[in-house]
């Protein structure tokens, strides 16, 4: 996620005691949009802790934006467990899981998922974090997507060869680059809202007939 998103900026804003109105809201947004982000928008910022907040800093340098501010966007944008995850998640997690489908994330991502994803439970008691069985953070492994090295990871820890493993993402242009080690890659819409559901397209290729209710 990043400083574009007007809830990140509000919480920002109020974690200051600063005026949160839409009006003071889009003024921070319109600072950003205008600024030059072109060192952000590199997937290579996620493979370095530092390079990643040396690169936003100077994001919200050249916006304008105020180091006090600074600080408290980069460190809500820093926080995995404030990004509300999709409705569809943990219905699809605990599909694939409870028919033994092996789950790895595959993540550019500067700091863990593991305790967002550890923050949510289904309803056998365990953890969503639980339900993956393998991690690849670009941050940890110092590569990011589209480098085919970065899925070769999640398939060495997984044991399966690309032809066993279906890629989901959102993103063409990084998440085809599983595409290049001969892994099955659906690339759904980017979403919109976290009400948007998407995942039944997972479980149509990996189950068939479980997103309709079948064999549940």
């Amino acid at each position: 996620m990043a400083p574009t998103y007007p809830w990140l900026v509000e919480i920002a804003l109020g974690r200051l005691g600063r005026d949160a109105s839409p009006e003071a809201i889009e003024g921070v947004l319109g600072r950003l949009r205008g600024a030059d982000t072109s060192r952000v928008d590199s997937p290579q910022i996620d493979t370095d802790v530092v390079e990643h907040r040396a690169a936003y800093m100077e994001w919200f340098a050249s916006a304008g934006v105020d180091d006090e501010l600074a600080e408290s966007l980069y460190a809500v944008e820093s926080e995995p467990g404030l990004n509300p995850f999709a409705v569809d998640v943990g219905d699809l997690l605990l599909a694939l899981t409870s028919s033994g489908v092996l789950v790895g994330v595959v993540s550019d991502i500067h700091v863990d998922l593991r305790p967002a994803f550890a923050q949510h439970s289904a309803d056998d008691g365990r953890t969503w974090a639980d339900m993956v069985d393998v991690w690849a953070l670009s941050y940890e492994l110092g590569v990011a997507k589209p480098d085919p090295a970065i899925f070769r990871f999640a398939l060495d820890r997984l044991g399966l060869g690309p032809e066993e493993v279906l890629m989901v993402g959102d993103r063409g242009a990084w998440d085809g680059g599983a595409a290049a080690l001969g892994i099955t890659t659906l690339v759904l819409p980017p979403l919109t809202s976290v009400d948007d559901a998407r995942l039944h397209r997972v479980l149509d290729l990996v189950l068939p007939g479980r997103s309709r209710g079948e064999g549940a």
